[in-house]
């Protein structure tokens, strides 16, 4: 399939259009920013781990009945993906406190939550990214009220099936971002990726603040050995899934 023009470059993919308009080639790729893209870097095979990391999350939701954007992966950091219309909000789902809610409501890092607590925050890098109240989020007419209501419905069962497989893997999901887009029928896709870029992981078999971190935080926190936690995230989850369809 022909890569015909760059429809998009983001902080960590570039998007492609095809020879058909239904299809998009998305290339992942080794930069990191952090900060809003105030602190940048690079991690090497960044790109190949979180393209092949987010395949197998994708089809592995797919089995279980959660509509997503991915189609296949033609390279280890190329996906082809279907077209869809982003909904410029980032749902952020969280179990234990961690990040920007430990800095804004002073819950101690780790505090788990009695329940996912869902968030949206607008998808605009000038403006920061800032949290959104419901009613800012209707004011900003970019989703309805049924839509929402679907994609929080969405990204709760998306939590309940991640935090099963990452325990699987010997990884708590603490807390993850998700991107949701509308096909050319209107329907609700998952979209973006599932990574250690979006996700914040910490490995059970570490009790060390630090040396538990296996995401982007390590980077973010100059931790060091960032490489080393993206590749253990990935051949955790590649075995897993292999374990997985081994027994059927």
């Amino acid at each position: 399939m022909l890569n015909t023009e760059k429809l998009y470059e983001g902080k960590a993919k570039i998007l492609y259009t095809t020879n058909n308009p239904e299809v998009l080639l998305t290339c992942y790729k080794d930069d990191a920013t952090a900060f809003n893209a105030q602190k940048r870097g690079q991690i090497q095979g960044k790109g190949e781990i979180n393209c092949t990391v987010s395949a197998a999350l994708f089809k592995w939701l797919e089995s279980l009945g959660i509509p997503t954007h991915y189609i296949d992966c033609p390279t280890p950091n190329q996906m082809r993906v279907k077209a869809v219309k982003i909904i410029p909000i980032e749902v952020v789902v969280r179990n234990i406190a961690a990040g920007s809610l430990c800095r804004q409501t002073g819950l101690p890092e780790g505090k788990v939550l009695p329940s996912p607590l869902v968030e949206y925050y607008l998808k605009n890098d000038d403006l920061g990214d800032p949290l959104l109240t419901l009613d800012r989020l209707f004011l900003l007419d970019i989703i309805s009220q049924a839509q929402l209501v679907a994609i929080k419905e969405m990204a709760l069962k998306i939590n309940r099936h991640l935090q099963d497989f990452f325990a699987s893997c010997q990884i708590t999901l603490v807390d993850f971002k998700l991107e949701f887009g509308l096909d050319s029928q209107q329907q609700i896709l998952l979209a973006d990726e599932i990574s250690p870029d979006t996700c914040r992981l910490w490995d059970r078999t570490e009790t060390d603040p630090q040396a538990r971190v296996m995401d982007k935080d390590r980077f973010r926190k100059d931790l060091g050995e960032v490489e080393s936690a993206y590749q253990k995230v990935q051949a955790r989850v590649l075995a897993q899934i292999e374990q997985w369809q081994k027994s059927g």
